[in-house]
């Protein structure tokens, strides 16, 4: 495993994040297809023997399961220091008022709500899961400072939103003095390269680490075009990410991948990780060899050449994943 700086942080983290919204209880939330605790165990088991330290969750990830899953796993197999553990909040959580958002009433909920299931005294990176039209940012981010010099978060991320609302966290937390975001976790892979545009680029000259999600396109870039998964055909939200005309691409990959001897997991992950404002995907996994692959892709290198093969057949796509 490979490792690296996560922004212009200190923090060090493996160039494989584990993505952990594929663990928790089926029954408590939408995702029929997550793996209960024993199911999942194994997964977090192999990451960690491969040398990723780098765990992302979500308070909103099967109600919560997901979390208590992931904490408890990680307090049995690794040591606390060791791990970077990463988790959000935004997503309704109950029925009630002021149990979504960005509010300051809802992070300083939250918070303690993740750690207590996490069985954790702190975050390491505590993320804003989208951003929030009805609080004012600077509410939001303050709350979030105040959380970070409580000692319950290290540090703070953001996740999927316009480039002109992350410009102006960014800002806002600079004119205050507040803790800054380090990380974007944003919606990126060869089938959707739309921040490509102003995201990526704002990200790479404020010095902030990118970790995106759905590096292969929730599968797409792992099989044939027309075949379906179970959770292909229960994801109502990954049904819009892509358009038809995503085929070729996925016929490049496995071009690419025949010719290479290995499985198109690793092309479609080695193409993201050439990039160099890219600084850890977020791989999910419900077959160990899903893991494998992604392990395998941090030491397979493209050519210029295959590179641009990929990426030729890419065509603009509307702005999806957040709106």
């Amino acid at each position: 495993m490979k490792y690296v700086k996560l922004g212009n942080s200190g923090l060090e983290v493996s160039r494989l994040c584990l993505g952990c919204m594929s663990f928790g209880e089926p029954a408590a939330g939408r995702h029929e297809w997550s793996l209960d605790e024993a199911s999942s165990r194994p997964f977090i088991q192999r990451a960690l023997d491969a040398g990723i330290n780098f765990f992302d969750t979500a308070n909103g990830y099967s109600a919560g399961t997901s979390e208590r899953i992931v904490g408890r796993a990680l307090r049995d197999f690794a040591s606390r220091d060791e791990v970077v553990i990463a988790t959000k909040v935004f997503f309704p959580m109950r029925r009630e008022r002021n149990s979504v958002g960005l509010s300051r009433k809802a992070i300083m909920a939250e918070v303690d709500h993740s750690l207590e299931r996490l069985g954790t005294d702190y975050i390491d990176l505590y993320q804003i899961h989208r951003w929030d039209p009805r609080t004012p940012i600077d509410e939001t981010i303050e709350a979030l400072h105040d959380v970070v010099k409580a000692g319950k978060a290290r540090y703070v991320g953001a996740s999927s939103m316009f480039a002109w609302q992350f410009s102006k966290a960014l800002y806002t937390a600079e004119l205050r003095g507040w803790t800054k975001f380090i990380s974007m976790q944003n919606h990126y892979n060869l089938l959707n390269r739309e921040e490509e545009r102003e995201m990526m680029p704002l990200c790479a000259d404020q010095g902030i680490g990118v970790i995106p999600w759905s590096p292969l396109a929730r599968g797409r870039l792992t099989r044939e075009w027309d075949e379906t998964t179970a959770r292909s055909e229960t994801d109502e939200f990954g049904k819009g990410l892509y358009q038809p005309e995503d085929r070729s691409i996925v016929e490049r990959v496995a071009e690419i991948a025949a010719q290479r001897g290995v499985p198109r997991a690793q092309v479609a992950l080695a193409w993201m990780l050439s990039k160099p404002f890219v600084t850890a995907p977020i791989v999910g996994a419900t077959k160990l060899g899903h893991l494998d692959d992604a392990v395998a892709a941090v030491e397979l290198e493209l050519s210029a050449g295959e590179i641009a093969r990929l990426e030729e057949p890419y065509r603009p796509h509307d702005v999806v994943g957040f709106q």
